[in-house]
């Protein structure tokens, strides 16, 4: 991970993430393939959301510049979480299952790409390079205990 930026590390997530959104988009009924997908996705998302709220959400809180674009994002954070805790609670086979999941899988990805096209481009003009490189190593460290505590 040497020279890595906290951007280029979140969008590795990212793109997992959307990797396993379109995994549980093709599995069927109430399939152990479907509950252990899920379950992989809610804990990653979990974990990524916490350590990306310890590192770069909160530096970016205490620019004023990047403040609300960091408010903006944490409260999309909840709206996923809620998502998942609802799902989780229904049952894996009903065909409101995957309507609900459709709903909580655009809701995500519109996040992410708005992290990624607006929001990291725009912390990016304010924290230096070495911050960045900072942060991406706090969140390596992070992640790890964060999905401890997810799973």
């Amino acid at each position: 991970m040497a020279d890595e930026t906290i951007f280029a590390r979140l969008k590795e997530d990212h793109d997992k993430h959307r990797a396993l959104l379109d995994q549980i988009d093709k599995t069927h009924g109430d399939s152990d393939g479907r509950k252990e997908l899920f379950s992989r996705f809610k804990t990653e998302v979990t974990a990524h959301a916490a350590a990306e709220e310890e590192t770069l959400y909160a530096t970016m809180l205490e620019k004023p510049d990047l403040r609300d674009d960091a408010q903006h994002s944490v409260a999309e954070h909840k709206e996923i979480e809620d998502y998942l805790e609802e799902l989780e609670e229904m049952d894996f086979s009903s065909t409101g299952w995957l309507t609900r999941f459709r709903t909580m899988k655009d809701s995500y990805l519109h996040h992410i790409d708005e992290e990624e096209d607006e929001m990291f481009v725009h912390a990016a003009k304010d924290l230096s390079k070495a911050t960045e490189e900072k942060l991406a190593a706090k969140f390596e460290r992070r992640k790890p205990d964060e999905l401890e505590r997810a799973g």
